[in-house]
């Protein structure tokens, strides 16, 4: 079961929540969206649910579920 959503659309890469992320589950991926930035990936068995992304990502590209 996923336990948040990312629209990586909106992301810009800027890795803040790669680096907030206490269970190291974020981390940049090879897609590439049509903004031409680099994404994110949730590793979602990894994934605590503590919010940390959802509150540093100025992009709004996570919710928590």
């Amino acid at each position: 079961m996923e336990k948040n959503k990312t629209d990586v659309t909106r992301c810009k890469g800027c890795g803040l929540c790669v680096e907030e992320c206490p269970k190291q589950a974020i981390s940049f991926g090879d897609h590439m969206n049509v903004k031409g930035y680099r994404t994110i990936v949730v590793d979602q068995e990894a994934c605590i649910q503590c919010g940390s992304c959802y509150r540093v990502c100025p992009d709004i590209v996570f919710e928590i579920l």
